[in-house]
């Protein structure tokens, strides 16, 4: 009976997308047309940060005696790159680095900050996997690396077996390659929920988005030390608003598709308490004192 239930239900949302599969390509082609095109925001896309505040020498000191570095690398595609802010200063990794370096587990366990920023307007998992591919070996192993991607593999189709092989070989490549000990895939947004789709694209779109979600979640399940990041976007309604509705369209840049300085931050925060949870972990305290 349930069976049967989900596959009527199926063929009534396969039947409703054909029959709106001519608004669908008008809304679509609309949209291109339409929409500006937000710039990536100018700044630095690399840097490296001296944790003065280190409160224990030898916590952050490994066994040769060397000082220990925490690496982190941001990979990705628009969001990643900081697209609907003004500055790097204001998108997701110039807000995440300052948060994390206050945080006190990060100045025990670390003296030194080193960060880069991989991410290009347009990127799918597929261009992802291929920059990974370019990119030199690093001459440390990667202790953290964020992936925000799967909003281009959406709106261009990608069907869900090519996206579930990219993002398996883009986990391989990161722990083969860049020896990535933590690896953080980002939550697809709500694109729904984007003001640039209108209804009924946007009910399409983020149909597509949430069958791309569940895939990533599923892999990062089945492999060690990849989490995947539900971002909790009514989180950053509710801390913005302080119990008074608000539009939801302030959490998006003036294009209505990307997000607005004022997500990136809430955003850069919920990513930097799960980056401090993972390295406070025993399994990465460990690892930590075998090097």
């Amino acid at each position: 009976m349930v069976a049967t239930k989900k596959m009527q239900n199926k063929i009534a949302s396969v039947a409703r997308d054909v029959l709106f599969a001519p608004v669908y390509l008008y809304q679509g082609h609309k949209i291109k047309r339409d929409t500006v095109r937000l710039p990536e925001p100018n700044g630095e896309r690399h840097g490296q940060v001296q944790l003065n505040n280190a409160t224990d020498s030898a916590a952050n000191t490994s066994k040769d005696n060397t000082q220990q570095t925490l690496n982190l690398m941001v990979v990705g595609d628009s969001a990643a790159a900081g697209v609907g802010s003004q500055t790097q200063q204001e998108a997701l990794v110039g807000n995440l680095i300052p948060i994390l370096t206050q945080q006190p587990i990060i100045q025990s366990a670390f003296h030194t900050l080193n960060w880069s920023l991989q991410a290009t307007t347009g990127h799918t998992s597929f261009d992802i996997l291929r920059r990974l591919y370019v990119l030199p070996a690093p001459s440390q192993p990667i202790d953290v690396m964020v992936l925000s991607v799967g909003v281009n593999d959406t709106t261009s189709n990608v069907s869900v077996h090519q996206w579930q092989q990219q993002i398996e070989n883009i986990i391989a490549i990161a722990q083969r390659k860049f020896g990535v000990r933590e690896l953080i895939f980002l939550s697809l947004p709500p694109m729904a929920q984007m003001p640039a789709i209108p209804a009924p694209l946007n009910n399409f779109v983020g149909a597509k988005a949430s069958i791309l979600d569940t895939t990533l979640q599923r892999i990062c399940a089945a492999h060690d030390s990849v989490t995947y990041m539900a971002t909790d976007f009514a989180r950053m309604i509710d801390e913005h608003s302080n119990g008074t509705p608000i539009d939801i369209r302030v959490m998006f840049a003036s294009d209505g598709f990307h997000p607005s300085s004022l997500m990136y931050r809430y955003w850069a925060q919920q990513l930097a308490e799960l980056i401090v949870d993972l390295l406070d972990s025993p399994a990465a305290k460990l690892n930590r004192s075998t090097f």
